[in-house]
């Protein structure tokens, strides 16, 4: 697939060729607009009167104007309301945001865009929208412009892009009408003159869609785009999409700074939240500078300068100031602060965590760039706490911010602890430094693996932060998931017969086709491994099934010998390992359920396997499991099971599903499809999963949790047993425990103590060769989970702890 830049590069002449076909030239030579060239950066653009340059201000040169004039009473949050009761009179439905984690697209971790929420399958056409036409206030998160934030006094990694959408028929579509919408906002709702905007012709592209753009610039601020969406890329060609798509995304903090006319973004979009911000750290800065600074410092954008310190002393000398960059930067580094924290607070509350790999790592970066600007200049400032202020600030119009405060205070206070033993260790490894030149490709190196950051060896690299989250994001892009192929082709999907009843064993079908020892029927109970969840084993016509294996939509059977094609079978499969692996499948749902009852909402599936013998599943939470935690995890889970809940199994329409059930429904990460497979645990869990499962919850048995680990930074798993499996667990650890403590000579819960014990003398005597007396004598007790803590102690597996046991006492000679 073409990247999207090029991809962009590719279309935008093929556009500029024919604008009346792609843009909606129409109303703009009815309201008098004339088409020019840019002699500065070629590309095309329509103004009421004849200019040489576009508004761009890299091209035009010019300051912000509109700085200082202030248009509008309307503050930010008041800006949305007037602009969604604008348009709903214009037939749009006004719909609440998405999640800025984006589960259900499989493109991008996080939404980066208000069409974003609608891809890809409202896009394609697969699924029907929420709203047709609709606006919606999306938060969306952007890392790529780190390094501007707070210098350019215009940049910001989270911000609310207004979307105005609709997905039409061809025969439907008029880009006229939709434009013509989108200018009565301009005059009547922003309240500009003809004569004060440029549109300016781009193409634009992103999450497997392009289409051709028309950007509305006042005053050298682009306030909105509009993209027309024609396209879809492949992986070998483009293509026209099924439907039209109409993609304006504007700007809610653009429209507040320039109504406002305040000097900076961040003055105009939350001016609560920075005055409590400037009072807790007695923060003044020179409000002339700022006035002289602010027009002028868009041109200090990293992403479109080749050298940075040369444009800043242009700046500097357009300011009147020599010094300029050194007075600046305090005030850019508390602006950071707190557009960090608004950015953070969005992110943790829709399920996001801080972590060393993928999307998590842009998350920790922002983390790490705010608290060190808070140590750099010695402020008593707290991310949570600013997170509370942007939270009040924002309750009318995102209230689900308030909710989940509590949990997002303590992610950032462990934050704050890994950010704090990092940069002793890192202060260490700089000093092995000094004096040498550091290339920029090892300081890359050093910030992922050490967070050592261009400031704390005295050097400034331009877009670092861009370049250190281009880097992780080609990490999580070039994963791959590999499927097996059996090369069947032209055949009808494989009917699956597992979804209504996990109980179904036994089957009558037919040979559609036959490779090898491959074997394609025309029906199936057989189900195949996906979704985490291993495969059937069993017979079709006494021939042994060894493996099982999704195709595209078809089920393909590998026999021990092969089957002829027109074959009739009699399937039959091994009932007890379906058993197992139906009550292992809704354990984890209910693991799940459990465990954000206790860790916190926070939590999500990261990753979930389920075999015969065991299960796992992959919990994103930002610390790890205390045993005190695993406890109550297995208890909530337990009582969940023996509340006989019902365990529905239903098909529904993909956006019913969202509506009815939110975005949490994608445990498992996205799911295509116009319709999802619902189970619900009533009262306790909703996902879309295609696996077997339980009728009740009862029917789970009971669940053990056998151990948790940190499997990465910000992930943990558990591995549990259920069912049967969980039965003989407890069997054998009985049996274990009571071989222990008849080998310590103590009761079972003073089996930790003795262990520790043991350990302790058995280090002295036989490593330190100190001459003691072999007797324990340790009564403690242990309230818990007993075989884990003695586990923990001799730091072994359950298999081992006895064994271990026996060469200590062997040792000692005891």
């Amino acid at each position: 697939m073409i990247p999207d830049k090029e991809i962009k590069k590719k279309y935008k002449p093929i556009f500029a060729k024919n604008p009346d076909k792609y843009y909606a030239t129409e109303v703009l030579k009815e309201e008098g607009f004339k088409r020019f060239r840019c002699k500065e950066c070629k590309n095309y653009f329509w103004s009421l009167k004849k200019r040489g340059v576009c508004d761009e201000p890299i091209c035009s040169g010019e300051k912000l104007t509109f700085i200082g004039n202030k248009r509008s009473k309307d503050n930010y949050i008041e800006i949305w309301k007037k602009f969604s009761k604008m348009f709903k009179k214009f037939g749009y439905t006004p719909i609440k945001r998405y999640p800025v984690v984006s589960r259900w697209n499989p493109t991008m971790e996080y939404t980066n865009a208000s069409i974003a929420a609608f891809q890809p399958y409202v896009i394609s056409g697969e699924v029907e929208p929420p709203a047709n036409p609709l606006v919606i206030p999306q938060v969306c998160l952007r890392f790529g412009d780190t390094d501007n934030v707070g210098i350019t006094m215009s940049h910001l990694n989270a911000f609310v892009m207004i979307g105005q959408h609709m997905f039409v028929q061809p025969k439907d579509w008029d880009k006229n009408k939709v434009f013509r919408d989108m200018l009565k906002w301009n005059f009547e709702g922003m309240g500009l003159k003809k004569n004060e905007v440029t549109f300016h012709e781009d193409a634009w592209a992103g999450g497997g869609n392009l289409g051709p753009c028309m950007e509305m610039f006042v005053s050298g601020v682009e306030v909105w785009n509009q993209v027309y969406m024609m396209y879809e890329q492949t992986f070998d060609s483009v293509q026209e999409l099924s439907i039209k798509v109409l993609d304006m995304g504007m700007g809610l903090e653009r429209n507040a700074w320039f109504l406002s006319g305040k000097e900076t973004i961040y003055d105009a979009t939350f001016p609560e939240t920075l005055e409590k911000v400037k009072k807790k750290i007695g923060f003044r800065f020179d409000n002339k500078l700022l006035k002289k600074y602010a027009p002028f410092a868009a041109m200090l954008n990293a992403d479109e300068v080749d050298d940075l310190e040369k444009v800043w002393k242009q700046v500097a000398k357009k300011v009147g100031v020599k010094d300029l960059k050194e007075k600046i930067m305090p005030l850019a580094a508390m602006y950071s602060v707190v557009e960090h924290s608004r950015a953070l607070l969005f992110a943790i509350n829709d399920g996001a965590l801080p972590s060393n790999v993928g999307g998590g790592y842009n998350l920790r970066m922002l983390v790490r760039r705010a608290l060190g600007f808070i140590d750099k200049y010695e402020w008593d400032l707290d991310l949570g706490e600013i997170c509370s202020w942007h939270a009040d600030e924002l309750k009318s119009i995102f209230p689900e911010l308030k909710k989940n405060l509590s949990m997002v205070k303590e992610i950032l206070l462990v934050e704050k602890g890994k950010y704090v033993n990092s940069r002793e260790k890192a202060l260490n490894v700089i000093k092995k430094f000094k004096g040498r030149h550091v290339s920029e490709k090892e300081l890359l190196r050093l910030y992922d693996s050490q967070g050592i950051t261009p400031e704390m060896l005295g050097m400034e690299v331009e877009n670092f932060y861009m370049k250190v989250s281009e880097l992780h994001d080609s990490k999580v892009n070039n994963v791959t998931n590999v499927s097996e192929n059996a090369g069947f082709l032209g055949f009808h999907d494989t009917e699956a017969l597992y979804f209504d009843d996990y109980l179904k064993v036994k089957f009558n079908a037919k040979v559609v086709n036959v490779r090898g020892k491959n074997v394609l029927l025309d029906k199936t109970a057989f189900y195949p491994t996906s979704g985490g969840q291993v495969h059937d084993l069993g017979t079709l016509n006494g021939v042994n099934v060894v493996k099982v294996f999704k195709e595209g939509g078809y089920i393909v059977h590998v026999l021990e010998k092969a089957l002829k094609k027109g074959e009739k079978v009699k399937g039959e499969i091994d009932k007890k390992r379906r058993v197992q692996l139906a009550q292992h499948h809704t354990a984890t749902h209910v693991i799940n359920a459990a465990a954000r009852k206790i860790l916190g909402k926070h939590v999500n599936q990261a990753g979930a396997f389920k075999d015969e013998d065991k299960a796992r599943l992959d919990l994103t939470h930002y610390n790890s499991v205390t045993d005190s935690q695993l406890v109550k995890i297995e208890d909530e889970a337990n009582k969940i099971v023996s509340k006989k809940l019902e365990v529905k199994s239903y098909f529904l329409p993909r956006g019913e599903a969202e509506k009815k059930f939110g975005m949490t429904i994608y445990q498992g990460g996205a799911v295509p499809g116009k319709k999802l497979r619902i189970i619900e645990i009533v009262g306790e869990d909703v996902q879309a999963c295609g696996g077997t499962h339980v009728k009740n919850t009862f029917d789970v048995s009971k669940i053990k949790i056998l151990k948790s680990t940190k499997v990465q930074d910000g992930v943990v798993r558990l591995v549990f047993v259920a069912g049967k499996m969980a039965e003989e667990s407890e069997k054998v650890e009985c049996d274990v425990l009571c071989d222990l403590a008849t080998e310590l000579g103590c009761s079972e819960k003073q089996v930790p103590s003795r262990c520790l014990e043991l350990f302790a003398l058995w280090k002295k005597v036989v490593k330190k060769k100190k001459d003691l007396p072999r007797e324990l004598k340790s009564k403690d007790k242990f309230d818990g989970d007993v075989l884990l803590e003695a586990c923990k102690v001799l730091k072994t597996q359950p298999e081992h702890v006895l064994k271990t046991i026996k060469r200590f006492k062997k040792d000692l000679g005891m």
